[in-house]
């Protein structure tokens, strides 16, 4: 498979949370996970009070995310505003099933 620009299928994701929120930035809990397909980067959604995903984006440049969610594997494009294709990612390609959603435990 060629090189696709904003994804590195290498690189494993941050952790099973939205790093940002687990380092106390911003209220510390999401609905859904993103995982940036450049850098493994995971933040939380922009149904999230703190839209880590999105903010991660704009101050990185790393223009693709996927869904960090269990039985969801789809793509976005923050420069296109779309869905994409993608390549399957570095394992684990999503937050553990038994994770609460939202969370983490205990923040909600």
């Amino acid at each position: 498979m060629s090189k696709i620009e904003g994804i590195d299928t290498s690189v494993p994701p941050s952790g099973t949370g939205c790093a940002k929120c687990l380092s106390g930035d911003g209220p510390g809990w999401w609905f859904n996970l993103r995982r940036c397909a450049q850098c493994g980067q995971i933040g939380c959604c922009d149904a999230s009070p703190s839209q880590h995903a999105s903010k991660h984006a704009a101050e990185t440049g790393h223009p693709i995310i996927q869904s960090f969610e269990p039985d969801e594997d789809w793509f976005w494009s923050y420069t296109e505003n779309a869905n994409v294709e993608g390549p399957e990612l570095a394992p684990p390609t999503s937050r553990p099933a038994d994770q609460p959603k939202p969370g983490p435990e205990g923040k909600v």
